[in-house]
């Protein structure tokens, strides 16, 4: 079985006690020696601290060793099964025996940290599974929630699933576990690593049961509130859009009289009949659309979305599709649906009745598919990077756009002779159509370039192509270029000419980007610059920045060298926020000269090379997250000092945010130091606030029921003194604080909330909250509670600083 040993060096730091009495030592070690005492409530007192006599700290350096132990919790792994097979599966028990005192959360907790496990390397293992026994459930009044946790022992098993190329032979599996302990007073997130030999052979048996009153753990989702998908409304409405849109093309605009003529004047059939018949025709729009959605959903699946959406068979597939319909709205050639299938739904929709209607609504669908297949693909396209169920919500929006001209006719059949009649602006929207298409083609081309590294469709060469397509369609709408739709006879009139103008400024301001200029906006969907000079997008010149790429060690070898911060860009080539960000925010006068403080590395995470695997590994291990864009600050030791997990259109945030990093934060504060925090929109926490008054700080984390129950406490406290001069701080020591908004609108603070992060447990050297200190208003520690503490002892202690 692997230790960790209390502060010196395994992760994560244990606590101390003694292997004889359990007595407690009340002494400030985790102060002197960056040791953590004893798991549970203590308190500490500088003063008495210093009257230690020295002649015993050897005595006391000499029994460390014998205090060192996990986190309320010790581990052990041992194979179930001795042989697996290539293709197999092996079985392992996972055994964590808890303190008395403590409990273990489950691998389905609703509520705080749950157990989990990796198991590698991956040249052998190709997946695991956990399956744990029945946890203790039981509702929290304090975190207002259920919870689910074992104590005294809990065994875990985990089925690993062997590679078919797995080579034969002895092996050794390392198995790594998350977990959080708790007790009465304090929780304790764990990390813990271990070994454990298997044998590969060939002829062992393929798989092993499962022991009984054991069930898959299925991790929960993460506590706290989620962020709002704030694209799907945006989406929604293009989707709409798009359905609105492509009822002025020429394969659907003629057919909107005949049809519904159709179904208004049909004999013996009243007009409510009609309406209905209407209803029922417009359904099968919708059915058919809907359908494509939900085939997408389904040949995507729920968990390889995003990835595809970064693929560079899927770009490259939508970047022919893009052009092959571009192509046919300009005339090259045709495409239509088999006339076999259009024939056989025809005869189909004769029949009459609701079923004939709704077989007349997929073969009207069906048939227009060559005008709106472009906007088909582009909400396909579009949907890609959004979930599984993209494809389904766009699709179905996009049918009822397309499908609503039909019921509102239905219901006010007197506006159908309002409408404009058919006539040559049919064929100038589509060839305009054709043109954007072929456009917006390019922009899944370079990110297929851009991923495969091969510097085709450069930054300049892209810009040209935009520039020369909308430069012929404003062209073609002002009868220059001779195309179907434009008759040389034909005057222009006013919509056609300044929808013309329109397109030809927006090809003209493009020019600018093509030699380094920046364009706002649609820097999200251009090809980044070249990082070297010469050439179009060129960045050359004294001031630009030097980035490393996929140099993640040698840039914090760099920086310890150079003295500095080093500032992390996670980053992807189909990241369209990311490109925004570098061309609109990190390329500011401001923000560059901040940036030049630090060793700038970008890590891209979306790569077909090993360097992606490797970045896309590190920011999930590290930082918990697959999301672009992802700054984070570390120090060459890397700790985080700050990270910024989100697109911003504020460069006074961004700014902000590089500014609370500064060289010397990556070192230890003084003990008595207080911060540095930031706010929790990342701005840096006004620490100089907090001068001459008595300051509680008060370190807690979302996962933490003790922290939460310490909260009424705090608030009373800052309430009955706070006129007196005391100043009360709650840290947030959550690895992602993007859940806190959510979990303060149900457990209120009235105090004043910053984000410390895991980087404040380790400068304030502890392992898990609630941890507590009170300051005077000189700036001196007065008094550290390790642990819970009642209101009674933390007013006392803030008593003691105000006198």
């Amino acid at each position: 079985m692997t230790g960790e040993f209390c502060g010196a060096g395994w992760q994560p730091a244990a606590g101390c006690q003694s292997a004889g009495t359990g007595a407690t030592l009340n002494l400030p070690l985790h102060q002197k020696f960056g040791l953590l005492l004893r798991p549970g409530r203590r308190t500490t007192s500088p003063p008495q601290a210093a009257s230690l006599p020295h002649k015993l700290l050897p005595l006391i350096l000499l029994t460390i060793p014998a205090f060192a132990q996990t986190s309320a919790s010790q581990w052990s792994v041992e194979a179930m099964t001795a042989a697996a097979p290539p293709s197999g599966h092996a079985l392992l028990r996972v055994t964590a025996k808890i303190d008395t005192g403590w409990h273990l959360y489950s691998g389905t907790t609703p509520f705080g940290q749950p157990t989990t496990f990796k198991v590698g390397p991956d040249s052998i293992v190709d997946g695991v599974r956990m399956y744990q026994p029945p946890p203790k459930r039981a509702f929290d009044k304090v975190a207002d929630n259920d919870t689910e946790t074992y104590v005294g022992e809990a065994a875990f098993v985990l089925d690993v699933a062997i590679k078919k190329n797995a080579a034969p032979g002895d092996a050794q599996l390392d198995v790594n576990a998350r977990y959080q302990t708790c007790n009465d007073t304090q929780c304790l997130p764990g990390k813990w690593s271990g070994t454990v030999a298997v044998k590969i052979d060939p002829a062992a048996a393929a798989s092993a049961a499962i022991p009984d009153g054991y069930k898959e753990a299925v991790a929960p989702k993460a506590s706290g509130a989620a962020p709002a998908d704030t694209g799907l409304a945006a989406f929604i409405f293009v989707a709409f859009g798009f359905g609105l849109l492509s009822i002025f093309t020429p394969c659907v605009f003629p057919m909107i009289p005949i049809t519904m003529s159709y179904f208004l004047n049909r004999q013996s059939s009243s007009r409510r009949d009609g309406v209905v018949q209407a209803v029922v025709f417009c359904l099968g729009i919708i059915v058919l659309f809907t359908g494509l959605g939900l085939g997408a959903s389904a040949i995507l699946g729920p968990a390889g979305v995003k990835n595809l959406g970064a693929s560079p068979w899927v770009n490259g597939f939508i970047a022919a599709l893009f052009i092959a319909f571009g192509l046919s709205l300009l005339g090259a050639f045709e495409i239509t649906i088999p006339s076999p299938i259009l024939t056989k739904l025809n005869q189909s929709s004769n029949a009459g009745g609701f079923i004939g209607t709704l077989l007349m609504g997929l073969t009207f669908a069906l048939s227009s598919f060559a005008c709106v297949g472009p906007f088909v693909g582009t909400l396909l396209a579009g949907s890609v990077e959004g979930g599984a169920l993209r494809p389904l919500i766009g699709m179905a929006v996009f049918a009822t756009g397309l499908a609503l001209p039909f019921f509102l006719l239905a219901l006010f059949p007197s506006y159908l002779k309002r409408l404009p009649k058919s006539g040559g602006w049919l064929a100038r929207v589509k060839i305009v159509m054709g043109f954007m298409i072929v456009a917006f083609s390019l922009v899944y081309l370079a990110k297929l370039d851009q991923t495969l590294g091969w510097g085709l469709v450069t930054r300049g060469r892209f810009l040209a192509a935009w520039v020369v397509l909308f430069a012929m369609a404003g062209l073609y709408l002002l009868g220059f270029l001779r195309m179907e739709g434009v008759k040389s006879d034909e005057s222009v009139g006013l919509g056609r000419l300044i929808t013309g103008i329109v397109l030809l400024i927006f090809a003209i301001s493009l020019l600018p980007g093509m030699f380094g200029g920046n364009l706002g906006n649609l820097e999200a969907f251009v090809p980044m610059a070249s990082e070297q000079a010469g050439g179009f997008g060129g960045s050359g010149g004294g001031d630009a920045l030097v980035w490393m790429k996929d140099q993640y060690r040698e840039a914090l070898a760099k920086a310890k060298a150079e003295g500095k911060l080093v500032f992390i860009d996670f980053t992807g080539y189909n990241c369209a926020n990311c490109h925004w960000m570098r061309g609109n925010i990190l390329n500011r006068p401001e923000i560059v000269a901040e940036l030049k403080k630090f060793v700038l590395v970008e890590l891209y995470t979306d790569g077909v090379d090993a360097a992606s695997e490797a970045n896309s590994k590190l920011q999930l291990e590290k930082f918990g997250t697959v999301a672009e864009p992802l700054y984070v600050i570390l120090d060459p030791e890397e700790h985080v000092i700050a990270r910024f997990d989100h697109l911003t259109h504020d460069p006074a945030e961004f700014l902000a945010f590089l500014q609370t990093a500064k060289p010397a934060a990556a070192s230890p504060q003084p003990e008595t130091a207080i911060g540095p925090f930031t706010k929790l929109d990342g701005r840096p926490f006004d620490v100089a606030a907090l001068k001459d008054k008595v300051v509680v700080v008060n370190f807690w984390a979302t996962y933490c029921v003790p922290c939460i129950a310490e909260f009424p406490s705090f608030n009373k406290i800052y309430r009955d003194l706070g006129p007196k001069g005391v100043a009360v701080v709650g840290v947030d020591v959550d690895a992602d604080a993007a859940g806190v908004p959510g979990f303060l609108k149900k457990h209120p603070i009235e105090y004043s909330v910053a984000v410390g992060g895991e980087a404040a447990m380790q400068q304030y050297k502890f392992e898990g909250p609630p941890v507590t200190i009170v300051y005077d208003r000189s700036g001196k520690q007065v008094q550290r509670f390790d642990g819970g503490a009642s209101e009674a002892e933390l007013r006392a202690a803030v008593e003691k600083a105000l006198q």
